[in-house]
């Protein structure tokens, strides 16, 4: 069984496209999750006109404590042999879970199975696992399906606020796992959520002042120290 986690905060307007996706899969045997991360919208009324479509476990925490403590609250609720973070703010193609599914029956060495994926009209076109290429940028999008024996014992680091991702799979690639890349585009994000953010390249070369830029470029430091990587 896949245990689908998806952390939410603020997002009511894009929860019911995430979750016709799921209803939409064609692999069948899931569990959802839904930790309520203190949003202060109309999250509960979306999540009540999907109780007769299927059944979910809602968590509903009180304040908001980051998407990595809602992630790792949905783990430990969950009971699948396979866990899929998915961001409230996606949209599953619908083999997305079966091809991810089998691709990790077919490649009993990989810890997990990852595609490539829309973000609004970009094109994230990935390429197959390099070990080196991971230890150099993040790459690899926090929604692979990962089988639950591979996830790290300490689950998501909670004191990292941004490239939650990219730390989680150096920690797998520590502990010997590896992904396996799907020549496919098996989701899409909606721009605007609270989780998932970017910028073009070309921003962090020219405009080093933004905010953005200088919040992205303090985690990637914090990154490399923790993993011990060079700068």
């Amino acid at each position: 069984m896949i245990s689908l986690i998806i952390p939410i905060y603020n997002q009511a307007d894009k929860l019911p496209e995430c979750l016709d996706s799921i209803l939409e899969q064609t692999h069948k045997n899931y569990e959802v999750i839904i930790i309520n991360d203190g949003s202060t919208d109309n999250i509960q009324k979306v999540i009540d006109r999907y109780k007769k479509n299927f059944k979910f476990k809602i968590l509903n925490l009180e304040l908001n404590a980051g998407a990595p403590a809602a992630r790792n609250r949905g783990f430990k609720e969950s009971s699948g042999e396979y866990l899929f973070f998915c961001d409230a703010d996606a949209v599953l193609a619908p083999e997305a879970l079966e091809t991810m599914f089998l691709a990790l029956k077919s490649h009993p060495e990989a810890g997990y199975a990852y595609s490539s994926f829309f973000w609004g009209k970009k094109l994230f076109k990935l390429w197959p696992f390099s070990e080196e290429r991971l230890r150099q940028m993040p790459y690899i999008h926090t929604m692979s399906l990962i089988r639950r024996e591979a996830f790290p014992e300490n689950g998501w680091d909670q004191s990292i606020k941004k490239l939650q991702d990219w730390d989680l799979y150096l920690t797998m690639l520590e502990n010997e796992q590896e992904g396996f890349w799907l020549d496919k585009v098996l989701f899409k994000i909606n721009p605007g959520g609270t989780i998932s953010s970017w910028l073009p390249s070309f921003a962090y070369k020219f405009f080093p002042f933004l905010p953005a830029v200088r919040k992205y470029k303090k985690a990637v430091k914090i990154i490399k120290n923790k993993h011990h990587l060079p700068r």
